[in-house]
C-alpha cells in the first residue's frame, strides 16, 4: 500500500472498516463501564443537589467516545477530519463539583481504551479507581463542618453566643458578619465531635439571640 492509497477513501469501503462483532462487543463493554461509573458517581456524590441526568450522560459518553474512536482507529481520512471537527466544539455548561470532572474524563477515557482494543486495561482500571473513590468516599472526618447563622440583638449577646459555642464545639471561625440597627447577624463555621448538634438549642435560649440556625455543608464557603 502506498502513502497516496492511506487517504482513499470509498464508502463501500468503510462499511464492513468495523465489523458487527466488534462494534456490538465494543459497545457492550463500553455500556457495563458506563453504569458501573453512574453507580460509582451515584454512591460517592457529596455534593448539594444530586443530578441523575448527570450519571445518565457518563454512561452515554462512554458509548459515544467509543463509537467515535472505533471510527477514527478505522480510517486515517475520518481521522484528520474529527480533528478539525472537534476543535471548533465549545461546551459552555458549569461544572458544580469538581469531583464530576473526574467521572468525565473517566467515561472518556473509558471509550478510548475500549476502543483501542484494550479491555482488560479498560475493565481492571475501573474496578481499580472505581474501588479507591468508594474508601476515599465512605471515609468521615472526625471533624464535621456546620454553619451557624445567629441573630443577636446587640454586641453583648454576640460575645455571650461566641463564647457559648467556642466552648460547646472542637473549632469555631467567624465567617462573615452583618450589622443593621438593633440586631447582628453573624455566621460562624463550626466542627463537631460527632453527630451531637444539641447545642444550637443552648444557645438559643441565650439572652438576646433572636434565633439560631445550624446548616450543614460541605466545605465550600461562598462569601
Amino acid at each position: 500500500m502506498s502513502f497516496s492509497d492511506i487517504f482513499k477513501s470509498s464508502f463501500l469501503d468503510n462499511v464492513a472498516a468495523v465489523t458487527l462483532p466488534d462494534m456490538l462487543l465494543a459497545l457492550v463493554l463500553a455500556f457495563g463501564i458506563g453504569m458501573f461509573i453512574f453507580l460509582i458517581y451515584k454512591k460517592t456524590y457529596a455534593g448539594v443537589m444530586y443530578s441523575s441526568s448527570f450519571g445518565v450522560t457518563l454512561v452515554a459518553l462512554t458509548m459515544i467516545t467509543t463509537l467515535v474512536i472505533l471510527a477514527v482507529t478505522s480510517n486515517v481520512v475520518l481521522s484528520l477530519g474529527m480533528v478539525g471537527a472537534l476543535s471548533i466544539v465549545r461546551f459552555r455548561t458549569a461544572i458544580k463539583e469538581p469531583m464530576d470532572i473526574a467521572f468525565l474524563f473517566w467515561s472518556i477515557a473509558v471509550g478510548i481504551v475500549l476502543a483501542a482494543g484494550f479491555i482488560p486495561l479498560a475493565v481492571i482500571g475501573s474496578v481499580v479507581i472505581g474501588l479507591i473513590l468508594l474508601i476515599f468516599a465512605n471515609r468521615k472526618s472526625h471533624s464535621n463542618p456546620y454553619i451557624v447563622v445567629l441573630t443577636c440583638q446587640d454586641q453583648t449577646s454576640e460575645k455571650e453566643a461566641l463564647k457559648f459555642l467556642e466552648e460547646s464545639t472542637l473549632r469555631c471561625v467567624c465567617k462573615s458578619k452583618s450589622v443593621r440597627a438593633g440586631r447582628i447577624e453573624v455566621n460562624y463555621e463550626v466542627r463537631l465531635d460527632g453527630e451531637d448538634t444539641s447545642f444550637i438549642n443552648g444557645v438559643s435560649r441565650l439572652q438576646g439571640v433572636d434565633s439560631a440556625v445550624l446548616v450543614s455543608y460541605n466545605g465550600d464557603y461562598m462569601g
